[in-house]
């Protein structure tokens, strides 16, 4: 019994005195020109009681009152937040190399492979292999448009679906952020493993029914914060059950990646093509053995997965979303399809570029409704300065790229839906930064950019679209490091009068 209580009365000891040296003693930090920080900073949880959803609004809240670069403490971790495009511009030019790394976290460590996957890969000699491969193997336009017939093939059956559903003649309601999301995860595992896992010609529904389950379960994660990663007795406080959760997933995802790997290395049946991701680097494998292990492969179909889908089938739900609200927007899209492209032939990708008003449209999409409103952190690799402040080594860096889209200094009537703003110079603006900056800046944009695009003008060019009522949709957003709409998309739709057979999806 006396032994019990000398123990507690310890571990008390220890605790307070924890507290009162991070509370009151003076520190290295300190002693810095931080960037301003919101009073009090309380013990142990530091700004974590700050944190609300969503994070990108209470970042920009809080940018208002103590400026574009302000510090915050994350429990024991120094974060920096930029809500300026000068800072951030800064921050990704004369400080490129020194922010290149990324802050471990839990996820990254047992889901990413021990932050080894392209995203999470510390800078390196290591991630430049991956930047090459992805660069050279997977997102070069040569790779890109080897998968055409892909991407043309999934949009036409959404366009069938869509087609059944307003058989009548009339407007019917549809649901579209599950189509969306179905179409994107379609191309990507298409081009990835030759494979359909939604929808119809599925060929393994089993199959098809654990990867559902299991990236489910993943996107669910990314919105997932674990306060263990920035105050670590939790994870002993909680018995570890956030990290048993994280360690089952990724035990099932690494047994399906490598189970597609080993299909693939066997020659399996039923493939749709030998060409495809897969095929591809177990190619580069038998010449290069040390760049291309199973586990880098797996790295990269996962990350393929996890940032290449969700992202685009949200900027569809979002530009669906303005054009209905704004109508004067989609009439003037249909009339540049109608006079560019017409009814005698579905839209193609090579249309695509050609329409600029389409492009302005998923541009101005884009800088209102960023799929990822906090670009990925970063974490600085040594000591630097950002407009005039200090920011020591191992600090995590968060840029807002919905506050800088959003920034009344920087664009014309900035909450408004305004397409026409990219028809000018501010079209290669740095100002527009959905896909980050710097040597790591999305290397799937040209992808995404392709799979927005021809799913948007298809449903532009083939359906008339109206709200459900006569109040605009709701312009809420959900939870996660994506910006997803609070409520799932539904529109009434009906197909436009053609004139071409090829137009007839039923």
């Amino acid at each position: 019994m006396e032994d019990t209580a000398i123990f507690y009365s310890s571990v008390s000891l220890l605790f307070l005195i924890f507290v009162f040296k991070l509370w009151f003693q003076p520190t290295t930090h300190r002693s810095k020109n931080l960037p301003p920080s919101p009073r009090p900073s309380l013990p142990i949880i530091g700004h974590l009681h700050l944190l609300k959803h969503p994070m990108h609004r209470t970042f920009h809240n809080l940018a208002q009152k103590y400026g574009p670069i302000f510090s915050l403490r994350f429990g024991s971790r120094l974060v920096v937040v930029v809500s300026s495009a000068s800072a951030a511009e800064e921050c990704f030019t004369k400080n490129d190399i020194v922010f290149a790394n990324r802050p471990n976290l839990l996820l990254g460590k047992h889901i990413g492979y021990n932050n080894t996957t392209l995203t999470l890969a510390p800078y390196g000699d290591h991630w430049r292999n991956l930047r090459r491969i992805t660069t050279i193997e997977v997102f070069s336009s040569k790779r890109l448009n080897m998968f055409l017939s892909i991407r043309s093939d999934e949009t036409k059956r959404l366009l069938e679906k869509l087609s059944r559903v307003s058989s009548q003649g009339g407007f019917s309601k549809v649901e579209l952020k599950t189509m969306f999301s179905e179409l994107t995860f379609n191309i990507m595992m298409r081009m990835i493993a030759g494979k359909r896992y939604y929808g119809d010609d599925v060929e393994d529904e089993e199959e098809a029914r654990r990867f559902r389950k299991i990236m489910k379960e993943a996107v669910s994660y990314g919105g997932a914060s674990n306060p263990g990663d920035f105050l670590p007795i939790l994870n002993w406080i909680d018995g570890g059950d956030f990290k048993n959760k994280v360690v089952s997933l990724s035990k099932r995802i690494d047994e399906f990646l490598q189970g597609l790997i080993d299909e693939h290395r066997n020659k399996q049946a039923g493939l749709e093509s030998t060409d495809n991701m897969i095929d591809h680097l177990l190619s580069l494998q038998e010449s290069q053995p040390e760049y291309y292990t199973d586990q880098i492969i797996k790295g990269l179909i996962l990350v393929m997965l996890l940032a290449g889908t969700d992202t685009s089938a949200i900027t569809l739900e979002w530009a669906m979303t303005n054009l209905v609200n704004n109508p004067e927007v989609l009439e003037k899209a249909k009339a540049e399809l109608d006079d560019q492209v017409g009814h005698e032939r579905l839209i193609n990708e090579s249309d695509v570029f050609k329409l600029q008003y389409l492009q302005s449209i998923i541009s101005e999409t884009l800088r209102l409704c960023p799929a990822a409103p906090v670009l990925v952190p970063h974490m600085s690799s040594d000591d630097c300065t950002v407009g005039g402040y200090d920011v020591p080594r191992d600090t995590i860096l968060l840029v807002n790229a919905w506050a800088i889209h959003r920034d009344p200094k920087l664009w014309d009537e900035p909450d408004s839906f305004k397409p026409e703003r990219f028809e000018t110079e501010e079209r290669e603006s740095r100002k527009l930064m959905p896909f980050g900056l710097g040597r790591r800046s999305c290397p799937g944009s040209g992808l995404a950019q392709r799979v927005v695009g021809l799913a948007l003008g298809s449903l532009i060019q083939c359906f008339e679209w109206e709200r459900v009522g006569d109040e605009k949709v709701d312009m809420s957003e959900g939870k996660g490091t994506t910006m997803p709409k609070a409520d799932p998309l539904e529109l009434l739709c009906k197909a436009r009068p053609i004139t071409n057979s090829e137009l007839i999806f039923v």
